[in-house]
């Protein structure tokens, strides 16, 4: 038996793909990326925008085509979750609908529904961490760990709450025991996810805990998380990044907004103010650190000094990139309330002026970093030509010329070019560091549709 798998939307969806093809493994699957030899077609889905929502719906149409008899059809993930039963009705086409929580019974799902039984599992479940899964991960150098799942912020704006349940955080020997067996096979970056992951807490330890603990394990040679909430960045948590040498240089830091009115209607649960004291505790802390965020703008109620606010923290704060969107209601969430919708013409064009904001304020940084060197992981084949893509402790992708070989391995380079966003480079060294044992890694990181 063979299955497809798709998946949409951030790093949390890769690793439970990862999980779902473990747990299909033991049912007797083997992963085909050809859809039309799969007998099961699966598409593991995001729901924090419409766009990825409709964009799943489209491609659901699609697979169809690909559907013999007593083939199944089904719906994972967030999507799954929120919608429930009524992506059934939606889709005649999808035979099952399984929340994060519910991949247990996958198995059971499809051998239902191959005797014509279209179901749901959408129950959430506080417990599940799936520790006695093992993800079946392509072969390469980094790899995804989960070690929080759920979130207890409930911004206004966010359907996660709903997707993911309430927050949980997973054992932290048992997290180290994953980290450990990772490297056993080669993996020297890890990166830490969760959807508000400094949070982490297991009862006993906290995210302070968890990046020495993690930082600590032999062979891991980088160490990245991700996504952090402002309100958990603790001294704790920032004396631990410093501490740690694995710990990259690079955070992503959510801000969603730099207008205090509209971080109030948020519920985002800091000021402007206190965004700007942890930027700056990092960075006395973290030299170089390099920082990313996610932006929105046309907020119900969003003005245009309110949008002057958001532009004005970017340059500000300078942030190396971000990730920048217009609003997109979510149904149950508290903002569909929220008086004052902005027309969506005006924040298409505040969005287009976010973008060139940021992207000058990354471009005047990025030229500023040409000539220097950096250690480099090469990760895969560029998307593109002939060249490598690899990547710095703070984030930058830098594509160089070499041979496959050095995929899964550092190099220094010489930055020698931008295009604003990413590098051109020489190699500077004659090094091939790969695993401990003396081996390259093999393979790349694994790339799946986003959206």
């Amino acid at each position: 038996m063979k299955v497809y798998l798709e998946t949409y939307g951030c790093q949390m969806n890769v690793a439970d793909s990862e999980l779902v093809l473990g747990l299909l493994e033991r049912e007797g699957y083997a992963r085909t990326d050809d859809p039309a030899a799969a007998d099961l077609l699966l598409v593991n889905t995001c729901a924090v925008r419409d766009h990825a929502e409709q964009r799943v719906i489209g491609r659901l149409g699609e697979l169809k085509r690909h559907k013999r008899s007593g083939d199944v059809l089904g719906v994972l993930g967030c999507m799954a979750q929120r919608l429930g039963p009524t992506l059934l009705k939606r889709a005649p086409q999808v035979d099952l609908v399984v929340g994060p929580d519910g991949y247990r019974s996958l198995g059971a799902l499809v051998a239902g529904a191959r005797e014509g039984e279209r179901r749901t599992d959408v129950e959430f479940k506080s417990w599940e961490h799936y520790e006695d899964v093992t993800p079946a991960r392509a072969a390469g150098a980094s790899a995804f760990v989960t070690v929080q799942r759920g979130c207890d912020y409930r911004c206004t704006f966010c359907v996660v709450p709903m997707t993911r349940g309430p927050e949980r955080s997973r054992k932290l020997e048992d997290v180290v025991a994953e980290i450990r067996s990772l490297a056993a096979r080669g993996v020297t970056e890890v990166t830490l996810l969760g959807q508000t992951v400094n949070s982490y807490n297991d009862g006993t330890a906290d995210f302070a805990d968890l990046l020495r603990a993690a930082g600590a394990v032999p062979g891991i040679r980088r160490l990245r998380f991700t996504s952090p909430h402002p309100n958990d960045f603790t001294d704790r948590v920032i004396q631990a990044m410093a501490g740690v040498p694995a710990m990259c240089e690079h955070v992503h830091l959510p801000v969603q907004s730099g207008s205090p009115p509209v971080l109030k209607r948020m519920l985002r649960r800091y000021t402007r103010e206190a965004y700007l004291d942890c930027v700056a505790r990092l960075r006395k802390r973290v030299p170089g650190i390099a920082l990313t965020t996610d932006i929105i703008v046309g907020f119900p109620g969003e003005t245009e000094a309110d949008f002057l606010a958001t532009r004005s923290l970017v340059e500000e704060v300078g942030y190396d990139d971000a990730y920048t969107f217009k609003y997109s209601p979510r149904d149950a969430t508290p903002a569909t309330k929220i008086p004052h919708a902005v027309p969506d013409d005006v924040a298409g064009e505040r969005l287009q002026r976010l973008i060139e904001t940021v992207r000058t304020v990354a471009r005047r940084k990025n030229l500023g970093l040409v000539g220097s060197t950096h250690e480099v992981l090469v990760e895969a084949h560029a998307r593109r030509g002939d060249a490598l893509q690899a990547r710095t402790r703070t984030n930058k992708i830098v594509l160089i010329e070499g041979p496959a070989g050095w995929i899964g391995t550092y190099r220094d380079v010489r930055l020698t070019g931008t295009t604003g966003s990413t590098f051109s480079g020489v190699v500077t060294d004659g090094r091939t560091v790969g695993r401990p044992d003396g081996h390259t890694a093999a393979g790349g990181l694994t790339v799946l549709p986003t959206v």
